[in-house]
């Protein structure tokens, strides 16, 4: 792991990024912010330009968001629920009724546009905890997701409380653990 700090250059939304476990609970996210997080997913790239990905979205208070809790991981039932908005990530997978891919690269392009949507919040003051502690066949069956898509990942989307220690501003590198960029390049046999 690296302990440098962070290079030069990077770009202070992304030195920012931080993935909290605590939100504030009486903060709202207001349609109008729901809307340009979508937006900001749209505009992701995707291969052969598929979009192949759809979002199930709750705010907190609301029966989606009510409808999404029941189906939480005890783990991610601690914190997920104060979240403002609760998202399930969906990703395109089959042709419907074949088990041809849609496309290869769903899973690839689902993540883009969740990335998207992440830095599109950061912008807001928006934090976003993407997660897997849930039970993505119950969140398909409650929602009558259709069985050539899958309900691949969550994000929780929020603010954090004043006082929680929430980062302003880049995150020192030494705080958070991340392989060094020689061990992210690959250099073959």
């Amino acid at each position: 792991m690296q302990d440098d700090l962070i290079a030069p250059g990077l770009h202070p939304m992304l030195a920012a990024r931080w993935s909290p476990t605590t939100f504030d609970p009486v903060h709202e996210v207001d349609a109008g912010q729901v809307e340009l997080l979508v937006e900001a997913a749209r505009w992701a790239p995707s291969a052969g330009n598929s979009q192949p990905w759809a979002f199930i979205v709750g705010r907190r208070g609301d029966g989606t968001h009510r409808r999404l809790v029941r189906h939480l991981a005890a783990s991610s039932g601690r914190w997920a629920p104060s979240a403002s908005v609760l998202m399930a990530n969906l990703s395109h997978r089959y042709v419907e009724d074949t088990d041809w891919e849609y496309s290869e690269f769903a899973l690839y392009d689902l993540g883009q546009a969740v990335a998207h949507m992440t830095l599109q919040a950061q912008a807001l003051g928006l934090f976003v905890r993407q997660f897997r502690a849930f039970d993505r066949d119950r969140v398909a069956q409650e929602f009558g997701v259709p069985v050539h898509w899958e309900v691949t990942t969550m994000s929780a989307i929020g603010r954090v409380p004043a006082g929680t220690g929430a980062p302003v501003g880049p995150i020192p590198a030494s705080s958070r653990e991340r392989r060094s960029v020689d061990e992210l390049l690959w250099t073959g046999a």
